[in-house]
């Protein structure tokens, strides 16, 4: 998305948050220009979410890292084990607990949050995360014992100013390809909208294919696509646990926001 395009966005987008999460299933640490893109959002008074893989930590200078329009960054150590990479596990995490330990050091007051999504007993790696237990409590000083980790009870565990480890179960990514899970709320066009960088909004960051698409801010304002009738479809069914959308019914992240892990049967 060029610097141009994604301030017409944040002027538009300010009405409604002050947040804005960059990325939908991408990395925003692979720009190289990260930095003039957070300089629009710290104009506007915008805060940034960044979310990534963890791979390009070391390709960011600090100055980009511990910007003051960031309010907090997410890493997910699962992308250690979910792609092909020559670096070893110590070379991955090394960069990472550098800017960890810097963030505290300098009590930078932006958060840290090394996101752990594989607990439940289907898809954990075990063997990663004993080695990954091991290193934190290392290198951070704290007691972690991973056999009592319950992400039911609580969801992190801090490791120093403003640092925490972040831990959930395993999700599965959203596709016309899965089986139908059923009806059920969501936080889509409630919570979160997504934006992709040729500006296609759609209800949700899961949605990165724009299955969903409600419109292109390039066509459209951002206020007349939120009133869509799809995009108020969406909204009133959400609000009585009915999902609109083939591709809703195929979601089971969905199974996080309803009171009851068992969803609702198809009628």
């Amino acid at each position: 998305m060029s610097l141009a395009f994604f301030e017409d966005i944040i002027q538009e987008a300010k009405q409604f948050t002050n947040e804005i999460a960059c990325h939908v299933m991408g990395d925003p640490l692979t720009l190289s220009n990260l930095s003039e893109y957070l300089d629009i959002l710290y104009r506007h008074q915008m805060r940034a979410i960044l979310t990534t893989s963890g791979y390009f930590v070391a390709k960011q200078r600090e100055k980009s890292l511990f910007h003051p329009a960031i309010k907090q960054i997410n890493i997910s150590l699962n992308a250690f084990n979910k792609n092909d990479t020559s670096l070893s596990f110590e070379e991955y995490m090394e960069p990472i607990l550098a800017l960890c330990h810097a963030k505290i050091e300098q009590k930078v007051e932006s958060f840290i949050n090394l996101r752990l999504w594989n607990l439940d007993e289907a898809m954990s790696e075990k063997q990663f995360n004993r080695m990954l237990f091991m290193l934190l409590a290392q290198r951070f000083d704290v007691a972690l014992d991973l056999t009592k980790i319950n992400p039911k009870k609580s969801k992190s565990i801090r490791l120093g100013y403003k640092v925490l480890l972040h831990f959930d179960n395993y999700f599965e990514w959203p596709s016309l390809k899965n089986p139908k899970y059923g009806h059920g709320t969501c936080q889509g066009l409630h919570s979160h909208i997504g934006i992709l960088a040729n500006g296609d909004v759609i209800p949700c960051c899961l949605d990165g294919e724009a299955v969903m698409r409600l419109g292109n801010l390039k066509e459209q304002s951002l206020q007349r696509i939120l009133d869509s009738q799809r995009a108020i479809d969406m909204r009133e069914g959400f609000a009585q646990d009915y999902c609109s959308e083939e591709l809703c019914l195929r979601c089971s992240y969905k199974e996080r926001f309803n009171s009851s892990s068992v969803l609702k049967e198809l009628l």
